[in-house]
């Protein structure tokens, strides 16, 4: 089974978790993406932030949370993401941008669209588990 290397961006405000909605995959995912050949798994998350939200990062900033695998949604059924999750507090106002349609903070509760993410579930499972988000 392939497998599709990312990193994403877990940013809790009033234990919530917010989520960026893809204009390309129609449904709301983790800030963040794929890994590219030759990158690091931070230099990743901070080229695609740069890209998505309109902020800089820097590595320091970047604390490790968890690690999530799930079938990889949008892409080869047969696909598999291995996703390295980090906190991150956010010092400026992301603007969203490229594929971002709109940001938005959700619980567990809230977290209830039409189509479901399978890594956001997991993460956000964790993070109730962990008493992060409601």
């Amino acid at each position: 089974m392939k497998q599709l290397a990312t990193a994403g961006l877990v940013v809790i405000q009033n234990r919530k978790l917010l989520l960026a909605f893809s204009r390309n995959k129609k449904a709301w995912y983790l800030p963040g993406g794929k890994i590219d050949v030759g990158e690091t798994r931070h230099d990743a998350l901070i080229r695609e932030i740069k890209e998505e939200l309109n902020i800089f990062i820097q590595k320091k900033e970047l604390t490790f949370y968890t690690h999530i695998t799930a079938p990889a949604f949008g892409e080869h059924p047969e696909m598999m993401m291995e996703q390295d999750c980090f906190l991150y507090d956010f010092r400026e106002i992301p603007k969203p941008s490229a594929e971002i349609e709109e940001l938005k903070y959700f619980d567990g509760i809230s977290y209830q669209p039409e189509i479901q993410v399978p890594g956001v579930v997991l993460l956000m499972q964790k993070l109730k588990e962990d008493g992060l988000i409601d």
